[in-house]
């Protein structure tokens, strides 16, 4: 059995007794697990509804997933092949990231088209890999970039590529059909549930089960709390926790979320970016900004404006203080709860989770630049910098902003003078976010020297742009851009372009979808990659000490 709590203090709490109670008046939790779509209007459609709310019954439809999981990984073992790597984007590999982190075992999620990053994958352990290729609509270009350097890593290692491949992806889509020519194991997952309620699909059981996670153990989780999720009583933890995400907001424009000591790696990041996903359909919802630690300067300065989640062990009692919601329980009853919770407290927004994001632009943009990602490099480059501050280039984008400024420090400083009082930075680094993990460590400084939230994502990590709310809502954020020259590019095998072009190419499909809402966008390029990175630190940090 598993256990769900959710207690609160002071505004979140406030809205737990208003709204909870009209929630249940109007049998929300059980007609979410029916699937009634008019939760979120009467336009919605059903069949719109049977694509995002399918997975309310998860727990019970993927059991037929595990005994084909459980013998595939037991093949493999047999075999010495125990290092999974998983080339996939988006919720669905956060969550699997997720699980083996709770579980303690070893996933190696290669998410990016950093050159040097997907070089150091390849050297790793090849000999005892299996790699699990992920991707919804089965086009992406960075998916198959990946799967081409693996396959070409086996065939000069004299390894049969389809005896270490597995792909996951819905039924027909282009991967689907390619990869059953080549005789490689795919595994359809459920085309009935959207993208950002996926954990409990195949998108991201398989990976996790082959990499050692009890998933069979997940999904009991996810049931033993499916009924409590789906009462309307004022007791369900789900309804409480929604209360206080989307009855807190028009008071409180962040949700600071905090891991303390919850024991489940990884599930902070994946609850931002479903929270940022299902919110922010209408470009009005809360900035979800993920935190180090209690000593994070949110927790500081933003009592005013932003509800603090604090996400805790299961068996922790301590009571929930000032403006924050606590929330405990196993990693399966949690993906159910804040699915939930999302798509009620959506209800309360006017956000439906029935809604397409809307991805148009981006994709336009995206698609024209990733068909020819090499062109984009060479049409990006052919702008040129505004300055030049030793190893880093520098320019503006999203209006005339700049000033007179001549280093990244004052760079900076001129794009923080742009923020108002409720608006929020994103610093969006398109690099590899386990060899320079050490520029993560920089968001609190500028959360410190900025006075505003910081929501820090690994370019393309962080969900689509069309999904995104600062780049769907009202113009209330400024962006921080870094990219780099590669240490040493990567050609794509059978393409005429490289990885450094590929992530080149995404990076300048943000900015332009960015200032395109006229957000102000400071464009960082590290153009040489390790002296760029630490100056880059120093100058954030000795900003914030200044």
């Amino acid at each position: 059995m598993s256990s769900l709590s959710v207690s609160a203090a002071g505004a979140a709490a406030d809205a737990i007794a208003r709204h909870v109670p009209n929630l249940v008046t109007d049998a929300v939790a059980s007609r979410l697990l029916a699937r009634d779509p008019t939760l979120w209007g009467p336009d919605a459609g059903a069949a719109t509804a049977d694509e995002h709310v399918s997975w309310v019954g998860l727990p019970r439809t993927s059991r037929p997933l595990l005994g084909e999981v459980a013998a595939l990984r037991d093949s493999f073992v047999t075999r010495g092949l125990d290092h999974v790597v998983l080339c996939g984007t988006g919720a669905s590999a956060r969550a699997a990231e997720a699980i083996c982190a709770a579980a303690g075992v070893d996933l190696l999620v290669l998410d990016t088209a950093d050159p040097d990053a997907v070089r150091r994958a390849l050297d790793d352990r090849l000999a005892r890999t299996v790699v699990v290729v992920s991707s919804r609509s089965g086009s992406s270009v960075q998916t198959d970039a990946h799967l081409r350097a693996y396959e070409q890593a086996f065939a000069d290692a004299g390894i049969v590529p389809a005896d270490r491949v597995v792909v996951v992806t819905l039924p027909g889509s282009p991967l689907d059909l390619e990869s059953r020519g080549k005789g490689y194991r795919v595994v359809n997952a459920d085309p009935a549930v959207g993208g950002r309620y996926s954990a409990l699909t195949a998108f991201g059981l398989v990976p996790a089960g082959l990499a050692g996670a009890d998933v069979a153990a997940l999904l009991d989780e996810a049931e033993s709390v499916a009924d409590l999720v789906a009462d309307d009583d004022v007791a369900n933890p789900a309804l409480r926790l929604a209360a206080a995400l989307g009855g807190t907001h028009l008071l409180r424009d962040t949700i600071v979320l905090l891991d303390d000591d919850s024991g489940l790696g990884g599930l902070s990041d994946w609850v931002g970016a479903l929270l940022l996903e299902s919110l922010g359909a209408n470009g009005t919802g809360p900035l979800p900004v993920v935190v180090e630690g209690g000593d994070a300067p949110e927790l500081a300065h933003l009592d005013d404006d932003a509800l603090v989640a604090r996400l805790v062990a299961s068996d922790d009692e301590t009571p929930a203080s000032h403006d924050e919601v606590r929330v405990g329980g196993s990693l399966g009853a949690q993906f159910l709860l804040w699915q939930a919770a999302a798509a009620v407290a959506g209800r309360l927004l006017g956000a439906s989770p029935l809604d397409r994001p809307d991805a148009a632009a981006a994709t336009t943009v995206g698609t024209s630049r990733q068909a020819d990602p090499s062109g984009a490099t060479r049409a990006a480059a052919a702008g040129g910098p505004a300055f030049v501050d030793a190893a880093i280039e520098v320019n503006a984008l999203g209006g005339e902003w700049l000033g007179s400024a001549a280093s990244v420090d004052e760079a900076v400083k001129s794009l923080l003078a742009e923020l108002g009082d409720v608006d929020h930075v994103a610093v969006l680094a398109y690099l590899d976010r386990h060899g320079d993990a050490v520029l993560a460590e920089s968001r609190a400084a500028l959360a410190a020297r900025a006075g505003r939230p910081v929501a820090f994502g690994w370019g393309p990590r962080f969900p689509h742009p069309g999904d995104r709310l600062h780049e769907r809502g009202p113009a209330d954020g400024v962006y921080i851009q870094i990219t780099s020259a590669p240490k040493e590019d990567l050609p794509v095998p059978g393409r005429e372009f490289t990885f450094g072009d590929v992530i080149a190419a995404q990076a300048g499909a943000d900015a332009e979808v960015l200032t395109d809402r006229s957000r102000p966008v400071l464009r960082l390029h590290l153009s040489d990659h390790d002296a760029g990175l630490a100056q880059l630190r120093a100058a954030l940090v000795a900003g914030a000490r200044a």
